[in-house]
């Protein structure tokens, strides 16, 4: 097959698996492995040439080594040393520890035991952090806990990388006495240092300075590139060297440019690479041993997940918090697909293991979204507390004439405005936290669900006559707004929407008094553009006013036909059109005038 064909083989393969794989909540990296295994050798055998794919795609793996060099800055590390040193550290060690242990026990030689145990203690930060994401959890407790464990994880991938080499047999043997290798790395990776200290810098700003978007591009990749084959040429790993350079820039000016720069080509690597995993995938494995894989998949998510309860026990006190942690971060990682691919290469471990191993974290990763949602279900609320609670405390003293939900930024500006007329309001908010920390300043919030109908009558919604509706949550949100226009239907609704569909549920709540978060702050700013560029403060004032106007009667229409994706594109094309009319319009009375 021509490259064209593969390059056309590769990119179908990948449009159909990875949108299904992220709509079904499975993640993109799975969605590159069925692609992979669906096309090779195993599967429909479009593609057999998977070593030389895996040689070309290990690029994608250096780049990624040094997009998290550069987000990785010292000062956040040293922020985060607790949770990313302290229980990141104690749960690689420790669960590569008995990983490895276990991998001796079946068999496994010393050196593929060690790549096998430390490569399956690593987890897998994009089905983690899509999880906790998704479940609103990313500043809970074990959330947060969760994010230095998979940060450290990110770190523990170099000294892994590193050690394939070492523990490896190379496929041309050096004559060199080992200390001299030694030696030889070391005075490398102090060139390295040395250089991106006092080199790279100087190297970014003379490019800078030419301002061609395609030369800082390509002097990106040399670095990269460059750094990597040199540290490789000593024996190390060439992701080790990129992430050197990573870290050293990763406090330049240039950070971002250089990741935006850099993140396209990786991307697309990463996910070649991850095809070509996907095609080593040995699929005939799990048919023909199902119960050994399914036992394998099994025994690593329970040890991983022991360790990580533990941890949590001694981290968030909370076994309910610790079992959260566990479940989020108890399966394979991505990062073990390029430990067990390269251990092949340096012949740490043959083709058979790896295969197998590979076969296990792809499973295990699948299964978390699973796990996940039995544990949202069933387990979870078995550890809430069943003592006594925090009671909710709304009970004000006096009838105010405004009652402000949610004390976040937009309730709270609300509130310094009504107590700076001596205008008294009512203010609730659902969390406890939040409470404590407003209280501090001398404000009177009271603990609450404003959604429910009984905290509604405790805050006197009866005889109130405004109602500020600045709930972060947008469920919550309009649960709260629904409750009030049922039973307090004389309130004067004033509702903060989060976006556009926010505002829409909330029209069709018969809730017509919005503000949308972003909007008149947009407007401000366009408003001093329009005068930037020429327009007098009459002139942009009025073409602000008109889009306004024009921007509010489209909302109101397009909230009757915004389920309809078809009808709701053809009134923003005519709405679109309108608008241009309506300028040209008025540039023409202008002139005429």
């Amino acid at each position: 097959m021509s490259f064209m064909h593969q390059a056309l083989v590769f990119l179908a393969a990948t449009v159909v698996a990875v949108p299904l794989f992220k709509k079904l909540g499975l993640g993109s990296v799975l969605g590159y492995l069925a692609a992979g295994a669906a096309i090779g050798p195993y599967g429909a055998g479009l593609i057999s040439d998977v070593e030389n794919i895996l040689h070309i795609a290990e690029l994608g793996v250096v780049l990624l080594l040094f997009v998290i060099g550069l987000e990785l800055q010292p000062s956040r590390l040293w922020s985060l040393r607790r949770s990313v040193f302290g229980m990141g550290g104690a749960q690689v060690v420790l669960t590569g520890v008995l990983l490895a242990g276990v991998g001796r026990v079946l068999g496994l030689s010393t050196s593929a035991s060690i790549i096998a145990g430390f490569g399956l203690s690593l987890s897998s930060t994009a089905f983690a952090l899509q999880l906790l994401a998704e479940k609103n959890q990313l500043t809970a407790e074990h959330g947060q806990l969760a994010f230095g464990i998979l940060l450290f994880q990110d770190l523990a991938v170099i000294p892994l990388l590193a050690a394939l080499p070492l523990l490896g047999v190379s496929d041309t043997p050096s004559t060199e006495p080992g200390w001299l290798m030694a030696v030889k790395a070391a005075g490398v990776v102090i060139l390295v240092v040395l250089a991106g200290r006092y080199l790279l810098r100087p190297v970014f700003r003379a490019v800078a300075s030419v301002h061609s978007q395609e030369l800082f591009t390509a002097t990106a990749l040399l670095v990269v590139v460059g750094t990597a084959s040199l540290v490789s040429a000593v024996g190390l790993s060439m992701a080790l060297g990129a992430f050197l350079a990573g870290v050293l820039l990763s406090e330049s000016e240039y950070r971002h440019e250089l990741e935006a720069d850099i993140e396209p080509f990786k991307g697309l690597l990463l996910g070649l690479f991850f095809i070509a995993v996907g095609m080593s995938v040995n699929l005939a494995l799990l048919a023909r041993e199902p119960l050994r894989v399914l036992a394998l998949v099994l025994g690593l998510t329970f040890l991983k997940g022991l360790v990580l309860y533990g941890l949590g026990r001694v981290g968030l006190k909370k076994p309910g918090s610790a079992l959260s942690l566990a479940v989020v971060i108890s399966q394979g990682g991505e990062f073990a697909f390029v430990l067990f691919s390269l251990a092949v290469s340096f012949h740490v471990m043959d083709r058979p293991q790896a295969d197998l191993l590979v076969l296990v974290v792809g499973l295990s990763m699948a299964v978390t979204p699973f796990l996940s949602a039995v544990h949202e279900r069933w387990v979870a609320p078995r550890f809430k507390p069943k003592g006594p609670q925090r009671e909710y405390d709304v009970s004000p003293d006096q009838d105010h004439p405004v009652i402000i939900a949610g004390m976040g930024r937009v309730g709270q500006v609300v509130a310094r405005l009504l107590r700076a007329r001596r205008i008294g309001f009512t203010a609730i908010d659902a969390s406890a936290e939040h409470i404590d920390f407003i209280r501090r300043f001398g404000n009177q919030v009271f603990y609450g669900d404003a959604s429910r109908l009984d905290l509604l009558r405790a805050a006197r919604s009866d005889k109130a006559r405004v109602f500020v509706l600045a709930i972060d949550d947008m469920a919550a949100s309009l649960r709260t707004a629904q409750m009030v226009k049922e039973h307090f239907p004389h309130l004067k609704v004033f509702a903060r929407a989060r976006n556009r569909e926010h505002a829409y549920k909330l029209m069709e709540l018969g809730i017509t008094n919005l503000v949308r978060e972003t909007f008149d702050a947009s407007l401000v700013m366009s408003n001093d553009v329009l005068q930037a560029m020429g327009l007098s403060f009459t002139e942009a004032r009025r073409t602000v006013e008109r889009f306004r106007e024009h921007d509010e009667s489209l909302m109101v229409e397009t909230s009757k036909v915004f389920k309809d994706e078809k009808k709701m594109m053809e009134v923003i094309a005519r709405g679109r059109r309108e608008l241009e009319l309506l300028f040209e319009k008025d540039e023409a009375e202008q002139k005429s005038a």
